[in-house]
């Protein structure tokens, strides 16, 4: 293949490569806090942050972090949900020399306490209705730093009044009694110390986001400050934007998408990101629309719900110029029905934890529906035969590898699974995706399937080794084999083949599904399951799950 071909289709006036900055993220507020004081940075729920009043806020958190003897280097955990906190927080731990290690607030307790082992973290940073399951995996009360979503508003708390989602006010407001020993984020934030001096530079640890793969424990991708800021910056020029710009901020910003893209992107840009703590499309249209919102990232499925609500004939979103995600490919239905109906493109993209989210895009002036997009600013992006190496012509599918300054640098203390994980091509290092796709004569990539086994549920990847490894931890199972399943609004969704052990034969599918309720978060549960006498396994006794998705398959 032609690795310049898609450069005719490259958008005019953005480099084809530039070079991340030397700062650290928290450079990029503090700029902006000088440059536009007073310009919108939050908007949650009606409370407008300044630029000036986050960096003040984000100097007091680092103090309070510094007098708790956190360090250079030292791992924190943020399980929040989209709040001024979330931003506060990984602002704050970044500005202490510290790591963020983010965490999904569905995540119970037996994967978290894999996160706090794993990367060794010595504080967490959660909200009050979380910390049980803190607690139950074994944090310490006197390592939590507690929150409630809702007591950064004027009032410290809204009001049924508010005109939010039914059941919003009860949820936003929940106050879960401290536990002894734990710190209150008021207490937190009235801190009147001296904040620590930012020493991490570029080549410094940043974040530590963990992802499955195959093995059934999740890893830690190294993220430095550049190969953040490298992603932060590109964006910007990429999208053209600029600090007149309002992000929706509806992705998860536990997610690598929503925290490099949406939350760190929009704050380098100068611009305003208004949060949405988890979705709700009319309470979405309204934010659209009170806002003058540019600019939204998500996921296919917001769209897809977005454009069914009954309401949707009075929705305005008359002031967006950019729309776009990934995750998942966007129906070509639902693509022409927001065309149609708003004169928006949806612009689909392309990338995984590892490369800091995205490694391709499509052009804004020249997109392709359901594909991936061309290599990003400084991505050079190939596909290769899995077996042999060699790169394959144009149309023929193989695995897709990934060259640039976004990729980690490697998995967490798993050197093994690092160097597996790289393959040296024309004399570089690249990352090996696992992801099978194929590049046109354009130099457009598409995806066709995956090598890892992979789950994609509306855009959240679910990796079935990980989620076997929590079943089998249940009395009533002998084996258990997870597999994808078709469904009509994910795309795809995880399906249980278990294997019954002797004396629990009335075991029933509710039954499981209720105890992986209580055990893992809800995007990785199962939505089927069905039991089977004995799973099919190899000559060497290894259980052949591609048999089983192949059996689903032909369904």
């Amino acid at each position: 293949m032609n690795p310049r071909a898609h450069h005719k289709f490259w958008p005019a006036r953005v480099p084809h490569a530039i070079a991340p900055p030397a700062t650290p993220l928290p450079d990029n507020l503090l700029v902006n806090a000088r440059r536009f004081p007073h310009r919108p940075a939050l908007v949650f729920l009606g409370q407008t942050t300044t630029y000036a009043e986050l960096a003040a806020q984000v100097q007091r958190l680092a103090a309070w972090l510094a007098e708790r003897g956190i360090v250079k280097g030292d791992r924190v955990l943020v399980d929040l949900q989209n709040c001024p906190q979330l931003v506060i927080a990984h602002y704050a731990i970044l500005s202490a020399n510290a790591v963020v290690v983010p965490v999904n607030p569905m995540s119970r307790a037996a994967e978290i306490r894999h996160l706090i082992e794993d990367s060794g973290a010595v504080l967490a940073i959660t909200s009050a209705d979380l910390t049980a399951e803190w607690l139950s995996a074994g944090m310490a009360a006197r390592n939590l730093l507690v929150t409630r979503l809702a007591e950064v508003l004027p009032e410290g708390g809204v009001g049924d009044d508010a005109g939010l989602p039914s059941g919003w006010a009860d949820w936003l407001n929940a106050d879960v009694a401290l536990p002894a020993g734990a710190t209150a984020w008021a207490d937190a934030m009235d801190c009147t110390g001296e904040p620590p001096v930012t020493t991490v530079g570029a080549d410094d640890l940043a974040l530590l986001p963990y992802t499955s793969g195959t093995t059934g424990h999740p890893k830690g991708c190294m993220h430095l400050h550049r190969s953040l800021q490298h992603n932060v910056f590109a964006g910007t020029l990429w999208a053209n934007a600029n600090h007149e710009d309002v992000i929706l901020g509806v992705v998860p910003m536990f997610h690598i998408t929503g925290m490099v893209v949406v939350m760190h992107g929009t704050l380098a840009a100068g611009a305003a990101l208004v949060l949405m703590p988890r979705w709700q499309r009319e309470y979405a249209a309204r934010l659209i629309k009170e806002h003058r919102v540019t600019r939204w990232t998500n996921i296919p499925t917001m769209v897809i719900d977005l454009l069914a609500s009954p309401q949707v004939d009075t929705f305005d979103l008359s002031s967006m110029i950019s729309i776009g995600g990934g995750g998942a490919a966007m129906p070509q239905a639902i693509a022409e029905r927001l065309w149609q109906r708003y004169g928006l493109r949806y612009m689909e993209g392309y990338g995984l934890t590892e490369t800091a989210a995205p490694s391709h895009s499509n052009p804004y002036d020249a997109p392709k529906q359901q594909c991936l997009g061309v290599p990003y600013i400084s991505c050079d992006a190939r596909v290769i035969d899995p077996d042999t190496l060699r790169e394959l012509p144009v149309g023929e599918s193989g695995e897709i590898i990934v060259h640039g300054p976004m990729v980690f640098d490697g998995y967490w203390r798993r050197p093994d699974a690092t160097q597996a994980a790289f393959i040296e091509f024309e004399g570089r290092r690249f990352f090996r995706t696992g992801d099978i796709g194929y590049v046109d004569a354009d130099g457009y990539f598409f995806m066709t399937d995956r090598l890892k086994r992979m789950i994609n549920a509306s855009g959240f990847k679910v990796w079935p080794a990980e989620v076997e490894n929590l079943m089998h931890a249940h009395p009533g199972i002998a084996e258990a084999c997870i597999i994808s399943a078709p469904d009509a609004y994910r795309g795809e969704t995880v399906k249980a083949v278990v294997v019954r052990r002797a004396g629990h034969e009335a075991l029933t599918a509710e039954q499981l599904r209720e105890w992986c309720k209580a055990h893992m978060a809800a995007y990785k549960v199962p939505a089927v399951v069905e039991f089977v006498d004995t799973l099919p396994k190899s000559g060497a006794g290894k259980v052949m799950w591609r048999a089983l998705q192949e059996r689903e398959k032909a369904k």
